[in-house]
């Protein structure tokens, strides 16, 4: 069918004006949509500016596609200060809803930020960001200002702050965020973070402290619930935590942590409110380093913190149902923590019930590396529980227990532990680390003294002095400890040891001189290995004990060319030319009394060759506490001299004062080191006895073996 041409001429007619009142319509669509775009930019600014004391600034938008809108320049300026820009970016993109433009209620998604800079600073006095935590409403309950920073509260407006700013959909290019303060300086390059539908994945840089890591980002967050997993791991290397060196002098790495947030509830109380969080944090190859931890490294494969944790007023807290897992053990810990009105710490941790292999080869690297390699059979449990609050430091209380069940030692780990129960190379070392001379402890050395061939007046005064219960104890004296630990923190200071014969024996005979955490930690464990599997008996461990420990000057030459004062032989042989044996109550307290500090043993005589004071007061203390328990008779007591007469080599090497004890001498050892285990209360004089840490295990009622007098 032909169309004729008048009919062509109107069809083309009408074409022709639908096609301009289309145009018509886009142009008219065009402009409005232009309009409703600069009126909701304009009402964002405005409610931006009614919420926070800011000047925002957006430069020119313009609709570069059908929804993608363009933002050429942002900056974001405090009212306090004017000049101290705090954000700005050269182009912002996101997609708006044409729907939501023309209904009033426009809906923006999928923010791209190109070229940002985020610019915090802080001086003294003032901040440039302060106003982006939230203030929380005043409260009608009046609240106690003297308990301290309210920590929940805190971190509940930080937690917000974030989750409520935080886009569903977001790109950030370029994006660069700094900060400036009097004590700490940070900075991090974003090349590129991307969140898409809660998912985050990303990389930076970050220099914190003059500490630079390359990180890697990625998890999931979802504002509406507060809930977030993110996995933080380096690039091309392990992560060192910014901060910690500077405070702490500490270094702590991993190489992937996993961070989770499952729930915050915030609430107000008569105390200012606190909140409770639960999450999880895990790292793998976790690592940290501080001199007065451990010599090495200390290095966990992989833990796990589930925790239910409570922050209030001046106090933090990990509540029950939180879980740590180190390796292949399982732990149960409770912490509480009060800063004020006075500090006080509580803490709680009981370990599930590990098969000892599995328990052995969960010990982190760096404190138990002479038992590493250690196997055995059945299950091994741990608890600890402890309290103290340093406004009253006598209120502390501490217990601690590991138990077996069908527990065997199937083969030992770096050091065979059974090497004390035969003759052994054994090497001493001065203070510097350097050694000075090594021998045989055992009946190959000729200077060996088997136990039956000492004094029972030096076996007696060692015990008393340094270990009264060293012979039906299991290695450890709770009530000794915690009074040497409630002194300690008393004067700041290590001023009283509060070891075991057992626990000095294993210093020696295994372990470093070094005092740290980690050779205390690892010396217990040893020392319950030791005790509860009856690998040696207390007599074989004291016998040692008496062939290895320092007596005198490191640097004396005897005249077979051999270093040092080491063992009982010399000992008897460098003070009085004598054997062992021979020697009398007086010359066994005086050996005993400078067990603690050898190095002062110069220090004990005054002008006249007389004991000093403190040295006096030893010799009292001690034989007191002998005749107490029958260990010498109260004639023995009574006829005590306080002088000696020093027969051998060491006279030469004592600084006698050039005037007599008038005042104590700072140089010399102070009575309290002469009290780290040997307390009234502690001996059978009608205290209760102290079963020690290890309770639960059977002890035999043993007392010390006889020897010759």
């Amino acid at each position: 069918m032909q169309i004729s041409p008048s009919t062509k001429r109107l069809l083309i007619g009408i074409l022709g004006s639908l096609a301009a009142l289309l145009l018509l319509a886009f142009a008219v669509f065009q402009w409005k949509r232009q309009q409703l775009l600069t009126y909701a930019l304009g009402e964002v600014k405005a409610k931006v500016e009614r919420k926070y004391p800011v000047i925002l600034t957006l430069g020119p938008a313009r609709f570069a596609g059908f929804k993608t809108v363009e933002i050429a320049g942002l900056s974001l300026v405090p009212k306090a200060a004017p000049t101290d820009t705090l954000l700005t970016a050269k182009l912002l993109q996101a997609s708006l809803s044409v729907r939501s433009l023309f209904a009033g209620r426009p809906v923006f998604s999928g923010l791209e930020i190109i070229t940002a800079r985020l610019t915090a600073r802080e001086s003294a006095t003032s901040d440039n960001y302060g106003f982006l935590v939230k203030k929380q409403k005043a409260s009608t309950v009046p609240r106690d200002t003297t308990k301290g920073t309210n920590y929940g509260l805190l971190l509940n407006q930080v937690l917000e702050t974030a989750f409520d700013n935080v886009p569903g959909e977001a790109l950030f290019k370029d994006f660069y965020v700094s900060y400036l303060g009097p004590r700490h300086t940070a900075l991090l390059r974003l090349p590129e973070l991307k969140i898409e539908d809660g998912d985050i994945s990303g990389r930076l840089t970050a220099s914190i402290d003059s500490v630079v890591n390359e990180l890697g980002i990625s998890g999931h967050i979802s504002p509406g619930d507060y809930a977030l997993t993110a996995r933080v791991f380096g690039v091309g290397g392990s992560v060192q935590l910014p901060y910690v060196p500077r405070r702490f002098g500490a270094l702590v790495s991993f190489d992937t942590v996993l961070v989770r947030l499952d729930s915050k509830e915030f609430d107000d109380d008569d105390t200012g409110g606190h909140l409770m969080v639960r999450g999880s944090l895990a790292a793998r190859n976790f690592s940290l380093y501080h001199p007065k931890l451990a010599s090495n490294e200390i290095e966990v494969k992989r833990g796990t913190l589930d925790f239910v944790a409570r922050l209030g007023r001046g106090t933090a807290a990990l509540e029950k149902g939180s879980l740590l897992t180190v390796n292949k053990i399982v732990l149960y810990p409770e912490i509480s923590v009060r800063l004020k009105p006075s500090r006080a710490v509580s803490i709680s941790v009981r370990s599930a019930e590990t098969e000892a292999n599995d328990f052995f080869s969960s010990l982190p690297t760096g404190i138990f590396d002479e038992v590493r390699g250690t196997t055995g059979t059945g299950t091994l449990t741990y608890r600890m529980s402890g309290s103290v609050d340093l406004a009253r430091v006598d209120s502390l209380k501490f217990d601690s227990s590991l138990r077996g069940k069908d527990f065997k030692l199937t083969s030992f780990g770096e050091e065979d532990l059974s090497k004390l129960n035969t003759a052994f190379r054994h090497t001493v070392y001065n203070d510097k680390g350097d050694s000075v001379r090594t021998f045989a402890v055992g009946p190959v050395n000729p200077d060996f003294v088997p136990y039956n061939q000492v004094s029972s007046y030096l076996i007696h005064a060692i015990t008393t002095a340094e270990d009264p219960r060293f012979f039906t104890h299991k290695g450890f004296m709770e009530k000794a400890f915690v009074k040497s630990a409630i002194q300690n923190i008393k004067e700041r200071r290590f001023a009283r040891g509060g070891s075991t014969i057992s626990m000095q024996l294993v210093k020696n005979v295994f372990l470093t001189r070094q005092k740290t955490v980690a050779r205390k930690v690892e010396e217990a464990l040893i020392v319950w290995l030791l005790e509860n599997t009856r690998m040696a008996s207390k007599q074989r461990m004291f016998e040692v004990y008496l062939n290895i420990i320092e007596w005198g000057p490191s640097k004396y030459r005897w005249p077979s060319g051999k270093r040092g004062v080491y063992g009982v032989k010399d000992a008897a042989l460098f003070y009085y030319g004598k054997r062992p044996a021979e020697l009398n109550l007086a010359e066994s307290l005086y050996l005993a009394s400078i067990i603690p500090k050898p190095k002062f043993a110069r220090y004990s005589f005054d002008a006249y060759g007389d004991l000093r004071r403190s040295t006096r007061y030893f010799f009292r203390l001690i034989a007191d506490i002998m005749a107490t328990r029958g260990l010498i008779t109260n004639n023995d007591r009574e006829s005590l001299p306080y002088s000696l007469r020093l027969n051998g080599p060491a006279r030469q090497y004592m600084s006698f004062a050039t005037r007599p004890d008038t005042t104590r001498v700072t140089a010399a050892a102070d009575s309290s080191q002469f009290e780290p285990l040997n307390l009234i209360d502690l001996l059978n004089t009608g205290a209760a006895p102290d079963a020690g840490v290890n309770s639960g295990a059977p002890a035999p009622d043993e007392e010390p073996p006889k020897a010759p007098n």
